[in-house]
């Protein structure tokens, strides 16, 4: 039988951040590729995640920057006020060149770009949207994932995450539903650009995946910053009209008078209606595409990465993990895969909290409460101390073992989502407290902390 004809070496369905780095790492090593993508590249993070995000936290952090130059002295002659219809027309300027950049560096890699859905005919063969199909050798799921709503009376009257990034104006008073950290940062940025917000969550704390004693601290800042917590509390029902919401939990209780509901109560990998039952692709119960340890799916020659496969929904994760698999199916490396443990993390919270590696808690469960050694630091950065502000940084080392290995750094406070990748590089390389001891601090900064505990 004659070996079937491919249109490609690779057909990528998905244009977020995994989809080109599969895409641009694939054609590097001579791939024929070409990549499907309906909406505009970047997926996720460049549109309506990380990145516009990134840009309303930069505004936000510069509100309280504001406050402070004049408690040092600066002549401010009025109130500053925010142009909101500016700041948006800034930020989707940066997105732009973003989009602009992508589609010159396809062209430039000789990737194909299909302004189109893809669905799986079979394990090799996609269909476009006008019916048009391409064959591929080996094909690369990377279609993302989808903001959740909840099945309770009146879910259609709330926003999801998403619809953050379109408000034009100052959105009022926002009640935000979910504890993860989606929420968190949503509620930092609205609360510090001048707007009333109320997280609603149904677990006892914030941020169940990070550190408690840090996650404490922080609940602690947003109550203190006007930011309602109600947490223990799971949503029953939103009523009311457009400017008039209202929601109800089971325990009875309720948050009136918001103009928006947002719903941040996690995301669902978008698997549906795209083939992956006439290829064989293996999903599991929440619909995630099932992957080994290589990326690939239970079709050998189709992985998956990013959100699509559930694991790790971080566009740094879906970067590498697409890079590592292409490397293996083009590059000759057979072993290339992705590392999952020890993956930095930062939640762009107001003040950000960073970390690596083990919480106290999962140190304790893996090692036994005698072989773990937590060391902290709690602190008032120069420039809350210079206006004789009461928020407190707190920096925490977790080691475990006779030699107290680093197993986990934790970092709540103004810069620590800066501090954190050459720490995380050191944590990964098996760096010790001593190491830590050994190394001359920078002073005076907040990251002269993370080598000085003791």
């Amino acid at each position: 039988m004659s070996q079937p004809a491919f249109d490609f070496d690779l057909v990528v369905l998905g244009g977020g951040s995994g989809g080109l780095a599969g895409a641009f790492r694939a054609a590097s090593h001579g791939a024929r590729v070409a990549l499907l993508e309906p909406g505009e590249l970047g997926g996720t993070c460049v549109n309506v995640g990380c990145v516009p995000k990134k840009a309303m936290w930069l505004a936000a952090s510069l509100a309280g920057d504001l406050a402070v130059a004049a408690q040092l002295g600066f002549d401010l002659p009025q109130t500053p006020t925010l142009d909101w219809p500016t700041l948006v027309a800034a930020r989707q300027r940066y997105i732009h060149g973003i989009h602009a950049s992508y589609r010159r560096r396809l062209d430039e890699a000789g990737i194909v770009l299909v302004p189109s859905r893809g669905r799986l005919v079979d394990a090799h063969t996609v269909e476009c949207d006008n019916g048009n199909r391409l064959r591929g050798r080996h094909l690369l799921l990377a279609t993302g994932s989808r903001p959740r709503r909840p099945d309770v009376p009146g879910a259609e009257l709330a926003g999801v995450s998403d619809d953050f990034f379109a408000f034009h104006a100052p959105p009022g008073r926002v009640a935000l539903v979910g504890g993860g950290y989606i929420a968190v940062e949503l509620a930092g940025v609205l609360q510090a650009l001048g707007c009333r917000v109320d997280i609603l969550a149904r677990g006892e704390r914030l941020l169940s995946h990070s550190d408690a004693e840090l996650v404490e601290r922080l609940q602690e800042d947003y109550r203190q910053q006007g930011i309602g917590l109600h947490l223990g509390r799971e949503l029953a029902a939103i009523e009311g009209g457009p400017g008039a919401l209202c929601i109800r939990d089971r325990n009875g209780g309720t948050i009136d008078g918001c103009a928006h509901v947002i719903l941040a109560i996690g995301r669902q990998a978008n698997t549906a209606g795209i083939g992956l039952e006439a290829a064989g692709v293996e999903l599991d119960g929440d619909g995630n595409v099932v992957v080994d340890a290589f990326q690939r799916s239970s079709v050998p020659h189709i992985a998956a990465v990013g959100d699509v496969t559930g694991r790790a929904m971080l566009t740094p994760v879906a970067i590498s993990a697409a890079r590592r698999a292409m490397d293996r199916v083009f590059g000759g490396r057979d072993d290339a895969r992705l590392d999952y443990d020890d993956v930095p993390t930062v939640v762009f919270s107001h003040p950000p909290l960073a970390a690596v590696g083990l919480t106290e808690a999962q140190a304790r469960e893996r090692h036994g409460d005698a072989a773990v050694h937590v060391y902290r630091s709690l602190f008032r950065p120069m420039r809350q101390a210079l206006v004789d502000r009461p928020r407190h940084s707190l920096f925490k080392l977790v080691c475990v073992g006779d030699e107290r290995r680093v197993a986990g750094i934790h970092l709540l406070g103004e810069g620590a989502d800066e501090i954190l990748q050459g720490f995380a590089v050191a944590l990964k390389r098996g760096i010790t407290l001593d190491d830590l001891h050994d190394t001359v601090a920078i002073h005076p900064t907040s990251a002269e902390e993370v080598v000085l505990m003791r």
